[in-house]
């Protein structure tokens, strides 16, 4: 496998903390400490800045999500807001303002049915905001589970669940329960903050990143499984089926799996960016992962963020504390 920068699109004035393809890939979204939310397009053959979102925060923007139909983005800021911009005007203006979080919003996500927002803060909470047909936010939930600043939420591409990651080293799933949004399952395994978690393409499978300077990957077991775990009730459990230790030389911030080849990709602390992919023979109960490639000094500082784009097959995007987002391509080695 190789990879190649492909280009270097600088704007930003200070770190990038976020990148995000929109649905079809054809508009790469970044937003940082400068409190600014870039919009990046292709023209011709090359990169450039298509839009600069400055008046939603007065603070950092750390997160970014595109909804699944594309025309509305979600902005997450220290600023303990959440904004939503729509783009159906052809210009992004924001129409809503997510207020409640007491402190700084770490991350933000849609679900896939677009029916749902889930974001999550320094003040330890996850908050599911439900999506009316006439793109009203309304809060249908408030979960404080985790015990201290929860670092990421991430729907499961299929299914209105949502996965939590924690500076209390644990991952926590969530469903809807009647009128309210419940916890179903707990993971312990890292010994450390889990900065991301990210799911393969059809989610009964997931990847997270820890300050532990491991990634593990996770697989999903449905009542009655053959392999005999045990699940309570109708839920599901989640296990830790391999751990990739002794890759990463810092903390392991973003990890990102490919919908398209299913090579898993980590942002580093160490400047590096690494990708992964489980080896052919594999066992789906305790699977083998391979280092395939690694991009060393990637970016002259920490690399926070990756995304594989959604429709251009090993086209990956990645966000830096040098302030730069840059664009790689990964391919496969043809034979001589």
């Amino acid at each position: 496998m190789s990879i190649k920068q492909i280009a270097n699109l600088a704007g930003h004035k200070d770190r990038v903390w976020c990148v995000a393809w929109n649905p079809i890939g054809t508009l790469l979204a970044s937003c940082g400490g400068d409190k600014t939310i870039r919009i990046w397009g292709k023209s011709g053959d090359s990169w450039e800045s298509k839009a600069i979102l400055t008046d939603g925060h007065h603070r950092t923007v750390r997160s970014i999500a595109w909804s699944p139909c594309g025309s509305f983005l979600a902005s997450a800021s220290f600023d303990s807001t959440t904004c939503i911009w729509d783009r159906r005007s052809g210009e992004f203006e924001c129409v809503a303002t997510l207020e409640g979080h007491e402190n700084e919003v770490k991350s933000v996500a849609w679900s896939s049915s677009g029916h749902y927002l889930a974001t999550c803060s320094r003040d330890k909470s996850v908050w599911i905001w439900e999506v009316d047909d006439d793109n009203e936010y309304e809060c249908a939930s408030v979960i404080c589970s985790h015990t201290q600043d929860v670092k990421r939420v991430r729907f499961h591409p299929l299914k209105d669940i949502v996965a939590s990651s924690s500076y209390d080293d644990t991952i926590k799933f969530y469903k809807e329960d009647g009128d309210d949004w419940t916890v179903f399952d707990t993971l312990q395994s890292h010994s450390s903050t889990v900065w991301a978690v990210d799911f393969n393409s059809v989610g009964n499978m997931m990847a997270s990143c820890s300050d532990d300077k491991t990634v593990k990957i996770w697989k999903e077991y449905q009542p009655g499984n053959a392999e005999g775990v045990a699940t309570v009730g109708g839920d599901p459990t989640w296990k830790c089926v391999c751990t990739l230790s002794g890759y990463h030389e810092r903390a392991v911030f973003d990890v990102a799996w490919c919908p398209i080849t299913d090579m898993i990709a980590t942002a580093c602390g160490d400047n590096c960016i690494r990708v992964f992919k489980e080896a052919p023979d594999s066992n789906q109960n305790s699977p083998t992962f391979n280092l395939i490639v690694t991009e060393k000094d990637a970016h002259d500082q920490d690399v926070n963020s990756l995304h594989w784009n959604p429709k251009v097959p090993g086209l990956l995007a990645s966000g830096s504390d040098d302030g730069s987002v840059r664009l790689w391509q990964v391919t496969a080695e043809k034979d001589n």
